[in-house]
Parts: C-alpha cells; sequence; structure tokens
C-alpha cells in the first residue's frame, strides 16, 4: 500500500504552490482532455486530530463539472496501487463541507485495512459487465 505523488503535476507557482520538500502534501494540475481543463487536485497526508487515525487524502475538481466514476478511478490509479481500497464518504448532513461545487474527495486510512462489503452484496464477479 502506497501513496504515490505525481510530481510532474506538481504546482510550483503561485498561490498553491509546493516542492517535493513537502512529501505527500500539495496541489497538482493533471491533463484532463485535449481543449479541457485539467483536474485541480489537491494531495495530503496525515490530518491528525486528537492522536485519532492518519488520513491520505486526494481532492478533485473541474471548473464546470463534476468528476465522473472513470475519471476517479483513473486519478485513484495515479495516487494509489490498484490493490489499495479508497472511500468516498456520504456524512450526515449536519457535516457537510462544500467549498467546491464540483469536487470529490478520496481518502484512505493509514495503517487500517478498509472493511469491504462482501463481494456478493455487490453482483455476481463470474457474470462480467452487463449491458
Amino acid at each position: 500500500m502506497t501513496f504515490h505523488i505525481p510530481n510532474q503535476f506538481r504546482i510550483r507557482k503561485g498561490f498553491m504552490a509546493s516542492t517535493e520538500a513537502n512529501g505527500n502534501n500539495g496541489a497538482f494540475f493533471i491533463p484532463s482532455y485535449p481543449g479541457k481543463a485539467p483536474f485541480k487536485v489537491v494531495a495530503s497526508d496525515g490530518g491528525l486530530e486528537d492522536g485519532q487515525i492518519a488520513w491520505e487524502h486526494v481532492s478533485v475538481s473541474l471548473p464546470d463539472r463534476t468528476p465522473t466514476w472513470a475519471e476517479m478511478c483513473g486519478l485513484k490509479s495515479l495516487f494509489w496501487d490498484d490493490e489499495d481500497t479508497v472511500v468516498q464518504f456520504h456524512p450526515p448532513k449536519s457535516e457537510w463541507v462544500n467549498n467546491l461545487q464540483h469536487c470529490l474527495h478520496m481518502w484512505r486510512p493509514v495503517g487500517l485495512v478498509v472493511p469491504r462489503p462482501p463481494a456478493l452484496m455487490v453482483g455476481i464477479a463470474s457474470l462480467g459487465t452487463l449491458a
């Protein structure tokens, strides 16, 4: 389980500038589609609060729409290994924070295994993808 930082896309000038010295923390412009705005990504690790769990975190936004499932899968693979489990939370409405209209977040707790439901609750793997 490894958190990967795509330093080639790191923002190095301006308000969100960072360098490799910031480790896993920084902002990134990651190409999307030719002629389209790049994904704005902020990555971080840590997030300790009162000795609780440390988290790896990636937020993904676009200026005019919310990223798709397929786009989030591609970005997940850029920041984590294929066999890592990351989650997108739906917290209680009273705890919602929404600073950017078209932003989604992925999270992975450091040093913990994320519990997952049995695969059969999702579908039958042997059927493949159905139309």
